[in-house]
């Protein structure tokens, strides 16, 4: 029965270790994520702030797998280091009785980070996703305080950018701004001592009024000189600032439930068009339908992948959740093997090994089955299952000698 003054003992060093260890792994992921996501987007201290709350529960399922096989290591290493294993097999004791603390912590962490996906790591992980979109004007300043440069997009029938010298707060010094036609001809260069922006999602607009400006205008071609105010209007491109569609990660067990639903009920619409499509060719060979008829069969392939994707998500959420359990099956009995109970022999002799062979494994199993390759079960929890069968095989051996 669980609850003995060992098992409690166990139990209590389990938890001790697996939270000094989550601390630490986490803060490392942590600033390694925090530093890739403020280079890619250009984030100011203010939003790294931010986003750090916002970014730590999505890094909890890839770190408490891997703190739980640590801890495990550690604590029953030292426990076979001492030879209190040794003590309770020749008291009579059954292993699996102290074995029980750790299979308690496994559950408790893989039932912890499955309710983790159901709401908070899907809500956090697309609130900050979309936390460029809540402040428009203070990610082209963090875009200009890094790069000095900002244009828009490639393609467009109108070309605009701005090069400025340094940006001090809302201040840009020094800023060139420079717009051409759909030719790439240049329409018009104007140079100020500084200037602001200011964005108008409202009107799709960014405003960038320009102090102590010359060069030319843009939309008259005629000369400014030293004018004291002169603002630019910039349409926004088609989506900029607009919170896009959330992907399967950032959506709930709701939210992909019923996303499916739709793509189902979407793809069997077009299903039943492609049918009529295809009786009005038999009486009326038009080319124009065979073409139609291909348009169809291309949207019901575009929903058969995104039905594909959101299996792949609500697959892979469980797997990575109970991989907690399959590593107390590998920490336990090579824990009391090696009988280390210092820090870095277990990491070099369990975790590392293990997390560069379970982690690879899960994110390749999780691009082929994006992919349509095989089966997603059997790719997503091909991991888990590979990892618990050596589980397995390990606590069979640890029994019988």
């Amino acid at each position: 029965m669980f609850g003995s003054i060992l098992q409690r003992m166990i139990f209590w060093e389990l938890i001790k270790v697996f939270a000094v260890s989550l601390i630490g792994i986490n803060g490392i992921m942590l600033m390694a994520m925090v530093v890739a996501e403020a280079t890619k987007f250009g984030f100011g201290p203010a939003q790294i702030i931010t986003i750090i709350p916002l970014i730590t529960p999505s890094i909890l399922p890839y770190t408490i797998p891997g703190t739980t096989l640590f801890a495990t290591c550690i604590v029953y290493g030292r426990l076979a280091a001492d030879n209190e294993i040794l003590a309770i097999k020749s008291a009579g004791v059954n292993l699996l009785l102290i074995i029980r603390p750790a299979a308690l912590l496994g559950v408790m962490m893989s039932l912890g980070t499955l309710a983790l996906y159901f709401e908070i790591i899907p809500r956090t992980f697309h609130t900050m996703r979309t936390l460029v979109f809540q402040d428009a004007e203070e990610y082209l300043y963090s875009l200009l305080r890094k790069d000095k440069f900002i244009a828009s997009p490639k393609g467009q029938k109108e070309y605009y950018s701005m090069a400025v010298k340094d940006v001090e707060g809302r201040r840009l010094i020094a800023p060139t701004f420079m717009e051409r036609d759909e030719h790439h001809n240049i329409k018009g260069v104007a140079r100020a001592r500084e200037a602001d922006l200011k964005v108008d999602l409202k009107e799709r607009l960014l405003r960038i009024r320009m102090q102590d400006t010359e060069g030319t205008d843009p939309a008259t071609g005629s000369s400014i000189d030293n004018r004291e105010d002169w603002i630019v209007r910039v349409p926004l491109p088609p989506g900029a600032f607009e919170a896009s569609k959330p992907s399967a990660r950032a959506m709930t067990w709701q939210q992909m439930l019923e996303c499916r639903r739709q793509y189902f009920q979407e793809k069997e619409a077009v299903a039943g068009l492609i049918e009529e499509a295809k009786r009005q060719l038999r009486t009326a060979p038009y080319p124009s339908l065979s073409e139609h008829i291909e348009n169809l069969k291309n949207q019901v392939s575009h929903f058969n992948h995104e039905i594909l994707l959101l299996d792949v998500e609500m697959l892979m959420r469980p797997a990575l959740s109970f991989g907690c359990l399959f590593f107390i099956l590998i920490g336990c009995p090579v824990g009391i093997w090696f009988s280390r109970s210092d820090y870095l022999s277990a990491f070099i002799t369990c975790f590392l090994p293990i997390v560069m062979t379970y982690y690879p494994l899960l994110i390749c199993g999780v691009g082929l089955a994006k992919d349509g390759r095989m089966n997603p079960f059997l790719l997503v929890w091909g991991a888990d299952a590979l990892i618990g069968f050596a589980g397995m095989v390990l606590f069979w051996r640890l029994l019988r000698h």
